[in-house]
């Protein structure tokens, strides 16, 4: 059975936003209205959702991040501290650019490092990992390992998030993969 969810004293949950059981939500945590938090997420200190985000389930955001309207996060997406997602491409304090937003995916089971910047507008495909610092100026291929700035793809990543090797089966399970249009896709019948 999943516990309930439990919300730290100090953070703040506006009306009208879903907060999934067993989710974890800690000091200072802003969830605005209209956003949707699935089952078993952790949200970490200092972070701000929505309004009107979709996060999905055992999804974990560490301290200091802000995840705006119009980034959706699926399943088990992890997004390390202080990691940034903007909204607009060109923001102006003193010019309203909300009619402007460009939607952002973050597919399952993706990684964002440290400090890393995605540009709003991208898709981050399945099982990629974003390394810390990195800036993401276009999609993602799924298990793409991408670092720097502007982010480039240097290896592919297993589901269990290890580098893989030129044969690109993981060294910690054995799954074998192969390279497809759209990244790499799991061979049926690995472990």
């Amino acid at each position: 059975m999943t516990p309930p969810a439990y919300i730290h004293p100090s953070a703040i949950v506006d009306e009208g936003a879903e907060i999934g059981p067993g989710v974890k939500i800690w000091h200072f945590t802003h969830v605005l209205k209209g956003t949707c938090i699935g089952e078993g997420s952790n949200l970490g200190q200092n972070v701000m959702v929505g309004p009107n985000v979709r996060v999905g389930a055992r999804v974990k955001v560490q301290n200091n991040v802000s995840i705006y309207e119009g980034v959706t996060l699926e399943d088990e997406v992890f997004c390390g501290p202080s990691c940034v997602f903007t909204n607009v491409l060109t923001p102006r304090a003193f010019v309203e650019r909300k009619a402007e937003f460009a939607p952002t995916l973050v597919k399952r089971g993706a990684t964002i490092g440290a400090n890393a910047t995605i540009v709003c507008g991208v898709t981050i495909g399945r099982y990629a990992m974003v390394g810390a610092g990195a800036v993401v100026t276009r999609d993602v291929r799924d298990h793409a390992l991408v670092l720097g700035n502007p982010a480039r793809q240097r290896g592919w990543v297993s589901r269990t998030g290890e580098v893989l090797r030129g044969n690109l089966v993981c060294p910690r399970t054995g799954e074998r993969y192969r390279e497809s249009r759209g990244g790499l896709v799991l061979l049926e019948g690995s472990p």
